[in-house]
């Protein structure tokens, strides 16, 4: 199975992606994640497992290099296959705080390295961390209700986009955390705010849903997706089965 791409915006991202090697929810390892999306139609992907205050398979006791060596280890095997076989792979991470998540995209396994005081940073200093460093920070599903999420707690003032389109929330094929109001009310708060809207699939396994965000032209770099969101550049999202401007409104399907 592959996605049908908009002629206009051929170039397909994977912004939200977990491996069983860095999240214990996961099913697939990296280098598998990366084929899976590779065949689907992906020009590229994101590998942001769960962090220290996620759902992590990684042990919270080690040493910070060490917990970042082991962390780490899916997003290489992901970017060697990718290398390999014409696929993107950036890094990103999905940060937790009591249930409350968000990604961080656009730095690098050696820029948390180097920078421990994430490890112990709140909501707000992380914000400060990662927009320093050029990252972006996107606040994911903001309006999910599950049993591991104690309360529904938005932070606009501390992201600088919001996952807009989950395809987990909309998708027929998704298999948990569906209800597509979740999406209608992220879409409404990144509107209230003038916040960047991002799209990822929120997937844990080789069953692909096909969300993410296309572009004109091939992203180069992390720094470069932050460049291309920042400046306004033109993309559109998707939940694998409708396409949506960057602005949430709905062109196709």
């Amino acid at each position: 199975m592959s996605i049908k791409l908009l002629k206009d915006y051929p170039y397909l991202y994977e912004t939200h992606l977990h491996t069983n090697q860095g999240s214990a929810c996961g099913r697939n390892s990296g280098a598998e994640m990366a084929a899976a999306c590779k065949e689907y139609g992906y020009t590229g992907i994101f590998v942001t497992d769960h962090n220290w205050g996620g759902n992590t398979c990684i042990s919270r006791e080690l040493p910070w290099r060490e917990w970042m060596t082991l962390y780490s280890r899916a997003y290489y095997d992901a970017r060697e296959y990718g290398d390999r076989n014409g696929l993107d792979v950036f890094f990103g991470m999905e940060t937790g705080f009591d249930g409350t998540e968000f990604l961080i995209l656009g730095l690098t396994p050696e820029w948390f390295m180097e920078n421990e005081a994430i490890r112990s940073a709140d909501i707000a200093k992380q914000y400060e961390l990662v927009r320093n460093a050029g990252g972006i920070v996107v606040q994911a599903h903001p309006y999910r209700v599950e049993p591991y999420i104690p309360a529904v707690r938005v932070f606009p003032e501390y992201a600088d986009a919001v996952e807009a389109i989950n395809a987990m929330h909309s998708n027929p094929a998704s298999r948990s955390h569906n209800d597509p109001s979740w999406n209608d009310m992220a879409v409404e708060l990144a509107r209230a705010n003038n916040k960047i809207m991002t799209a990822g699939s929120d997937i844990h396994n080789k069953a692909l849903l096909g969300g993410g965000m296309a572009f004109r032209r091939r992203i180069l770099s992390p720094a470069d997706f932050c460049q291309a969101l920042r400046s306004g550049e033109d993309y559109v999202l998707t939940d694998g089965e409708r396409w949506y401007d960057s602005a949430g409104e709905i062109i196709e399907g």
